[in-house]
């Protein structure tokens, strides 16, 4: 059978007429993931690779443990990095660049400029409130560091004024 462009048509194969099965994914497969190796595993591998001394060893290694040999490289350097405590796993996402002592010592002391600053501030209203005082003539309240109770020297004060 030709096309109308003159081409040779195929016919479209019938499917043979068969039971139909239901196919249902098990929900363990639907996402594959990733392998973890433990401390354990990783040394007893290691042991086997540095064990491996004929010609196809290695690779026989590598494909039962379906492993590639970056892995190999990466855990030796681990090893030699911090011995059988640098083969355990570690938490993802970027290293602290500082100690726990660090951290809360950096924050003491922006807390503690941060007093200073408002220290300076408070030193410098003071001032200002005494200038202020100076120039409209006004009296300021002294304050006597004698060991009078609150009311007694409020009432002194008062008799102070209106000397």
């Amino acid at each position: 059978m030709y096309n109308p462009r003159g081409e040779k048509s195929q016919r479209p194969v019938p499917k043979p007429k068969t039971e139909t099965t239901e196919v249902v994914a098990n929900p363990e497969n639907d996402r594959r993931q990733r392998r973890k190796f433990s401390d354990d595993e990783k040394e007893r591998i290691l042991k086997e690779a540095d064990a491996c001394t004929e010609r196809g060893q290695l690779g026989e290694l590598l494909r039962r443990e379906g492993i590639y040999s970056s892995h190999l490289s990466t855990w030796r350097q681990q090893r030699e990095a911090g011995g059988r405590e640098g083969l355990a796993p570690k938490r993802p996402g970027p290293k602290p660049s500082q100690t726990v002592e660090q951290r809360t010592i950096a924050q003491l002391e922006r807390k503690l400029a941060a007093l200073e600053k408002e220290n300076r501030i408070q030193r410098k209203l003071l001032e200002l409130s005494g200038k202020a005082h100076e120039i409209l003539g006004l009296a300021l309240p002294r304050i006597e560091e004698n060991d009078e109770t609150p009311e007694s020297s409020s009432s002194n004060s008062a008799t102070r004024r209106s000397r």
